[in-house]
């Protein structure tokens, strides 16, 4: 059933139309269930008319009517359990098929991006990668490197200078004599104070004379 559908043009439009058939089929199964339903009980209701007239005859052929109605009906469910089983099958194969198209898809789409990067290109872009790593330190290297007159100094030779030098700083430190701290300023009290002169208030006279005393200077 699945390579029939597969093999289809389009597997999707023939399955969602088949859908629908089955399901009008249902339908219309159902409807003459329901109406043969109906007729079964309208004959057991006249058989028991028929019997409360002491009509036994007429009771006997409604209760076989409705025998058959119901033989119709059991042959109408097991047409509907058919359906509903081809249904599910359906819906079963529509998922499958779709699932297959999914999957088909995504492996052309990986496919295509495979072809489009192999591992022969990873490998080389790697290698170019490392290259210009390896280049990139090589000049740094060059760079940090000293030339000219930097280049013949002796390392050891410039860490031992450096080493005596703060030898003799620190000898120099060591050397030096304490310094005194300064003397604390001494609090005099307030009573030993010498007590200043009040200026006293010149008299009317002695401004007379300091006046003249400053014309005659004139």
């Amino acid at each position: 059933m699945f390579k029939g559908i597969f093999g289809k043009t389009k597997p999707e439009t023939n399955a969602l139309t088949t859908l629908d058939k089955l399901n009008e089929t249902l339908e219309m199964l159902e409807k003459k269930e329901s109406v043969l339903l109906k007729k079964t009980a309208a004959e057991v209701e006249k058989a028991k008319e028929y019997a409360k007239g002491r009509n036994k005859k007429a009771a006997i052929q409604c209760l076989k009517r409705k025998k058959l109605y119901e033989q119709q009906i059991e042959q109408l469910g097991n047409f509907q359990l058919r359906v509903h089983d081809q249904m599910i099958m359906l819906e079963g194969a529509k998922a499958t098929t779709e699932t297959v198209d999914a999957l088909r898809t995504g492996a052309a789409a990986m496919k295509a991006m495979q072809k489009a990067t192999s591992i022969d290109d990873v490998d080389k872009t790697m290698d170019e990668i490392n290259e210009q790593t390896e280049n990139m330190k090589q000049i740094q290297e060059a760079l940090s490197t000293p030339i000219g007159a930097a280049a013949d100094f002796d390392e050891d030779e410039l860490e031992a200078e450096l080493e005596e030098l703060e030898g003799a700083e620190l000898e120099e430190q060591l050397l030096q004599p304490a310094t005194t701290a300064p003397a604390a300023p001494v609090q005099v009290p307030a009573s030993s104070q010498p007590a200043r002169p009040v200026p006293q208030k010149r008299t009317a006279e002695e401004d007379e004379l300091a006046a003249l005393q400053a014309e005659m200077a004139l």
